[in-house]
């Protein structure tokens, strides 16, 4: 069960955030209404080689983007005079 936690809240009962995300599930921690972090424990799941699990979005999102091998992107020229040193 998720609970939801303000801000100031989540900091004040740290310790009790902690607990309830390892014994209820995942925490979402809002700012002004707004979702802008989500607690979980670390050991929800067991992961994959990484240590990654469905319930982290990010790292899987990482971990299954296509590999880019031999990517050369073109060299970017300035149009600012270059900046010449001891003269």
């Amino acid at each position: 069960m998720e609970a939801t936690w303000q801000v100031q809240e989540a900091k004040n009962r740290f310790s009790e955030m902690i607990e309830r995300a390892q014994s209820e599930g995942p925490q979402i921690i809002t700012r002004h209404g707004r979702v802008v972090a989500k607690v979980v424990a670390a050991d929800v799941g067991q992961g994959d080689a990484h240590g990654a699990t469905a319930a982290d979005g990010f790292a899987s999102y990482l971990l299954t983007a296509p590999r880019v091998e031999g990517l050369q992107l073109p060299l970017r020229r300035s149009r600012k005079s270059p900046v010449r040193l001891g003269d």
